[in-house]
């Protein structure tokens, strides 16, 4: 195996590989970190590099595998974290000028967990300041790129964990998602990213505070279905300090991650009867479709319309954005971004009266989606209705309509969020100009397991973790 192709493979198959001892942790450590000095200043994917505990790790993971020592299938494995969670001794920005040096003395407890199972961290991946935006750039690096045209965004918030699997600086990331974040950057760099139920995968310690978005998963970006149930193994399962994390126990994600689709009931909706999608996208989601129905499933299109679910979203993800972020923005305004101040101050005027009518307005969608689920297994729409646009160019018309270009490019995906419902963004194409569309797979709450399946049976029928982009190779 080249170098090279060592840089493109799964996270399963390198801990294979370190388990049979064909290659060690601390080649792998030091590929990737070569990658990374040669790539990431054009990416701008990674806010922190940690090459030194990057290496003690893996020469430690190294050390394990010669005794027999294994702590599972990720043993040795390098995995960079957005830097939204804590991480122990390390940097941990939150994308903000207000915390570029803050060091905390824990680690968020995905992060924990993660290093228990003996992944080797390589560092923290670049996000929006404190995740706001569904594009990734912040006043410490700059905007993150991505890498099939890096004059366009990877999408957001993170988008450096997308671009950093997508380039092959790692097999692994972990992101978070309050409204799209793992599933957008997961569209726009073609790979593979999981929101998982909500309280899933517990979250405690970071900057992604259950007061300002309760409705915040962490979640997996991968080049492979294997690898995010892998990951979402690690990461699930209730947590004390987390009381809003799900108390039965996790399912085995992967117990059944091949049986495929044979007999599922699919519902399809190109765009939920309210979203802007180019059509170039709403084809490929139909393409797509029609691929489940040759492996066995029952494949119909739904008719829905959920009204402006945008209003209520904005009403609360605004209103908690004052409450996490209004005493910063009072006390700091220079060192904020001009999104968080003005997310905050949106937030500032709305009333309790306000709060109450969003709150009864997203119950009502909630129930939409759940009668949906009365039919059928899943539900799937595009993850986002075009493909990664240039920096800075957010669309203002998308299919001939005006658009807003705060949210135009992310109509669907926060819906789930607010629902709880486990997603999943797939890579299901590319448009003519050579940019990678998705494919968002939405399963019943609770279950993960259906959505991985399903993905799977679509990766082994149309596979593209072979498909790199030319930047990278």
């Amino acid at each position: 195996m080249s170098l090279n192709d060592l840089a493109f493979t799964s996270a399963a198959e390198l801990g294979r590989l370190i388990a049979r001892r064909e290659v060690s942790p601390v080649e792998v450590a030091r590929l990737v970190l070569e990658r990374i000095a040669a790539l990431n200043p054009k990416l701008n994917a990674f806010q922190v590099v940690d090459e030194q505990g990057a290496l003690s790790a893996a020469r430690d993971a190294e050390q394990a595998a010669l005794r027999g020592e294994l702590r599972g299938p990720l043993h040795g494995v390098p995995l960079s974290m957005k830097d939204l969670f804590w991480t122990r001794g390390l940097v941990s920005t939150g994308g903000s000028l207000l915390y570029r040096d803050f060091v905390p003395a824990e680690d968020s407890i995905p992060v924990q967990r993660l290093r228990n199972a003996g992944v080797v961290i390589i560092g923290k991946t670049s996000t929006s300041e404190f995740g706001l935006s569904a594009t990734t750039e912040n006043r410490l690096i700059g905007d993150t790129r991505n890498p099939w045209d890096v004059s366009r965004t990877s999408g957001g918030s993170s988008g450096g964990a997308a671009a950093v699997v997508a380039a092959g600086l790692g097999p692994l990331a972990l992101g978070s998602d309050g409204g799209g974040s793992v599933r957008i950057p997961s569209s726009f760099c073609g790979v593979f990213g999981l929101k998982p139920t909500r309280g899933r995968a517990p979250c405690s310690g970071g900057f992604g505070r259950r007061a300002w978005n309760p409705w915040a998963q962490p979640g997996p970006l991968t080049r492979t279905v294997e690898d995010a149930a892998l990951v979402l193994q690690v990461i699930a399962g209730h947590h004390p300090q987390d009381a809003s994390s799900l108390r039965e126990p996790p399912p085995d994600f992967l117990a059944r991650l091949h049986d495929g689709v044979k007999g599922m009931r699919i519902a399809v909706s190109a765009d939920l009867g309210y979203a802007a999608v180019d059509s170039e996208v709403a084809e490929a989601v139909r393409r797509a479709a029609r691929a489940f129905e040759q492996l066995g499933a029952r494949v119909e299109e739904v008719a829905m319309d959920l009204g402006d679910p945008f209003a209520p979203f904005w009403t609360i993800f605004t209103a908690n954005s004052w409450a996490s972020f209004g005493e910063m923005v009072e006390q700091h305004r220079a060192d904020l971004g001009d999104l968080t101040v003005a997310f905050a101050e949106e937030g500032k005027r709305v009333t309790g009266a306000d709060y109450s009518r969003a709150l009864a307005a997203l119950d009502r969608i909630a129930a939409q989606v759940a009668d949906v689920f009365e039919r059928y297994d899943l539900l799937m729409t595009p993850t986002t209705p075009v493909v990664a646009f240039p920096l800075g160019q957010r669309p203002t018309r998308i299919a001939g309509r005006d658009v807003d270009p705060l949210w135009s490019f992310n109509p669907i995906c926060f819906v789930f969020n607010v629902t709880g419902h486990p997603a999943a963004s797939v890579p299901c194409g590319f448009s003519v100009d050579g940019l990678p569309i998705g494919l968002h797979v939405v399963g019943r709450l609770g279950d993960e397991a259906v959505v991985l399946r399903a993905s799977a049976a679509y990766e082994t029928a149309h596979p593209w973790a072979g498909r790199r982009p030319a930047f990278a190779v």
